[in-house]
């Protein structure tokens, strides 16, 4: 620590042994209310990270929570398409706005900005890591329960960016059964464990093949690896999603919400003892409640004139 040491990390660049990694952090929108944030973060891309965001979200929405989404995946978006949504965001005097799924999810990516869902993003890792940042911090996220943050694969700039501006309360890991990919997962769990975060679990997607005449289990993919990474970890359950074309044709059709998913009903369970809520309320009774909240902001405008990555 220097003599002349202020004790304001935040305008300070040397890397001194004093710093305190939480000064990185960054405040939300001023009329955002953000309860808990979980990331969800896989060792590399195809293995369903997004349909496991998809179906958390919708899951805890459906059981009475607000639910949210942040679409990090700059460069792979796909949250909106999962959920159906093609409107573009708008914003007002105060923020941009985040766009809504049908049963009420806030949703917020990179696609909901773009004039063609198609349109590729040609940035830089620090461009894509500061439009993370703007997600977070510029828009208005009303009385959230729990957000789900959708990140990009592997451990690069985006997964820093999010684990030391954003306080993310704990991950869910998300990996297929072979085992090169379990290889690469546990590069995720070991980002988590020098980040401090907290891993709250793990879901292997593609787990098995259920026959549908005789009820047998196949693994397609090879037998899972995903129990010794977990008890090597000391992380607490795991969770195992079929290969089921239904899933794949829903979430084609922007219809994720039509999905029950009781392969993550445990997850969930956790999530609400994780984050301190009551798991006896009747849903009923936290959706009436939302439905008598209405905005008091003027009629939005497009938000292209104030995003600024």
């Amino acid at each position: 620590m220097s003599e002349n040491c202020t004790h304001n990390c935040e305008t300070c660049h040397e890397a001194c042994a004093d710093r305190d990694p939480k000064s990185m952090l960054k405040k939300p929108h001023e009329l955002s209310t953000i309860k808990n944030v979980i990331a969800v973060v896989s060792g590399k891309g195809g293995v369903g990270k997004s349909l496991v965001t998809s179906l958390l979200a919708s899951s805890m929405q459906k059981k009475g929570y607000h639910t949210a989404v942040l679409d990090a995946d700059i460069t792979g978006p796909s949250i909106p398409k999962a959920f159906g949504v093609h409107e573009k965001a708008y914003a007002n005097e105060y923020g941009l706005l985040p766009a809504k799924s049908r049963l009420g999810v806030d949703l917020m990516s990179i696609n909901l900005l773009l004039d063609n869902d198609t349109d590729p993003v040609l940035w830089r890792g620090p461009v894509i890591a500061g439009a993370v940042s703007q997600f977070w911090t510029d828009v208005i996220w009303s009385d959230v329960d729990f957000m789900f943050v959708d990140m990009p694969p592997g451990t690069g700039d985006v997964p820093l960016t999010v684990f030391q501006s954003i306080p993310v309360k704990g991950i869910i890991v998300v990996t297929s059964p072979q085992e090169l990919v379990s290889m690469i997962v546990e590069k995720a769990v070991r980002m988590a464990e020098m980040m401090n975060v907290p891993v709250l679990g793990i879901v292997e997607n593609m787990s098995y093949f259920e026959c549908p005449d005789c009820g047998s289990r196949h693994s397609i993919f090879g037998e899972s690896h995903i129990e010794e990474i977990a008890k090597k970890h000391g992380i607490p359950s795991v969770s195992r999603l079929p290969i089921d074309p239904s899933i794949a044709s829903s979430c084609d059709k922007g219809e994720i919400e039509t999905v029950d998913a009781p392969w993550l009903a445990e997850r969930c369970g956790s999530l609400e003892k994780k984050c301190g809520f009551c798991t006896g309320k009747q849903p009923s009774e936290k959706l009436r409640r939302r439905e008598t909240w209405r905005p008091c902001f003027p009629p939005p405008a497009l938000y292209s004139d104030i995003f600024h990555p």
